[in-house]
């Protein structure tokens, strides 16, 4: 099996104002594609990895031979973790509902505190990574990565996600954070976090 690029669900220019159309293509179209084409180059010779997913392989790194772990988790990571980020953005503002809002009313008492620990998380971050919110073990809770680690080595299920890494908002925020993570609250697109929570 070979590992493809996945399309965006909109245009470039589709996050405007809060994204900008030259990072949204930067970001997606060399970026995101070069860890797919590096996790091509890994797996070569490996069809029986790789036919397992991208999820498998993520899970059972320990599977993964000793030479090409490193590679393979890196770009694999970047691989999923770029997918994920890219569909639960929508230029259409959305206000969260549902089951997400109940559980993370639930787990967090409420939806602005849940918001609060996860801002700040995101912009605290040391470095390049992700910070996510997850279900484990039955409960919400927000954790970062770095680099390209995945909730899914951990045994958590990925629902929402931020790419802190620079190259996610330099050309339009530059060393700014701050102002990506404001920007990104603006763009998530709940429904696919609620269908994601199942």
């Amino acid at each position: 099996m070979v590992f493809e690029l996945k399309a965006l669900p909109y245009g470039f220019d589709a996050l405007e104002p809060y994204m900008d159309a030259k990072t949204v293509e930067i970001h997606w179209g060399k970026h995101h594609q070069g860890y797919v084409n590096k996790l091509n180059v890994a797996l070569q010779g490996k069809e029986e990895l790789s036919d397992r997913g991208a999820v498998w392989i993520l899970e059972n790194l320990n599977e993964i031979p000793d030479d090409i772990r490193t590679a393979v988790k890196n770009n694999c990571g970047g691989m999923i973790n770029h997918d994920m980020f890219w569909e639960i953005l929508s230029g259409e503002k959305q206000e969260c509902f549902g089951k997400i809002l109940e559980k993370i009313n639930e787990d967090f008492g409420s939806f602005e505190d849940f918001k609060k620990e996860f801002t700040e998380k995101s912009v605290g971050f040391f470095g390049s990574g992700w910070c996510w919110l997850v279900l484990s073990d039955g409960k919400l809770e927000i954790i970062t990565t770095g680099d390209h680690d995945s909730p899914l080595s951990l045994g958590k299920k990925p629902l929402l996600v931020i790419d802190l890494w620079e190259h996610a908002y330099y050309l339009k925020h530059q060393n700014r954070r701050n102002e990506f993570v404001d920007n990104f609250w603006k763009l998530v697109n709940w429904g696919r976090v609620e269908e994601l929570l199942g």
